[in-house]
């Protein structure tokens, strides 16, 4: 997978947390960098995880399945990414009454997982084509470090309209890139 290709993966899967954290930004009274870096750090570690733990899955049943693989990686990812689309495209609920000046652990922990089950569903899909998924796992996470961190203190000004247009862009970008696994795999037969 060559650099750009993980560059392009790892943004993918950061625009959903920088979504949430743009969300979670608005929601706060005043977030202060302090607020933003540790929401990061946890959006952050667990978006490097979970493609970790998805391509543990993905090896133990990878050679069953060799014929195809690239198949299951351009469905996975064609699916995230279009549920991405979908989910940027619909209107948003009602926000919460009161601002808290601080987010629990646990408040951002589940929507950091939350937003991660497309990376663990991207790392299975990884598991079939041959790729090293440290640099692609630290890829995703530091990325999304920066892009939550960065979301975060943006929620008062960006709001609700650019977290959608990001979820919009993370699905198309996994769109594409599953198309070309699919590809690149078709044209080497």
């Amino acid at each position: 997978m060559s650099f750009a290709s993980i560059l392009l993966l790892a943004l993918a899967m950061s625009t959903d947390a920088f979504a949430a954290a743009v969300g979670k930004g608005a929601a706060l009274q005043n977030p202060r960098w302090r607020e933003a870096l540790r929401t990061g750090l946890i959006f952050g570690t667990i978006e490097a995880t979970t493609p970790l733990i998805g391509w543990a899955l993905g090896s133990a049943v990878a050679h069953y399945v060799e014929g195809w693989d690239h198949w299951i990686a351009f469905v996975l990812l064609a699916v995230l990414g279009l549920r991405m689309v979908i989910g940027g495209l619909r209107t948003p609920g009602a926000s919460e009454p009161g601002k808290p000046s601080r987010h629990s652990f646990w408040l951002l922990a589940v929507t950091g997982f939350a937003t991660s089950i497309d990376a663990m569903a991207v790392g299975i899909g990884l598991a079939f084509v041959p790729v090293n998924i440290l640099p692609i796992a630290a890829a995703i996470g530091f990325t999304t470090f920066v892009m939550v961190s960065v979301g975060v203190m943006l929620g008062h000004l960006l709001g609700i309209v650019a977290g959608k247009f990001v979820g919009v862009l993370g699905g198309l970008l996994l769109i594409g890139i599953g198309t070309a696994i699919l590809i690149e795999h078709l044209s080497a037969y």
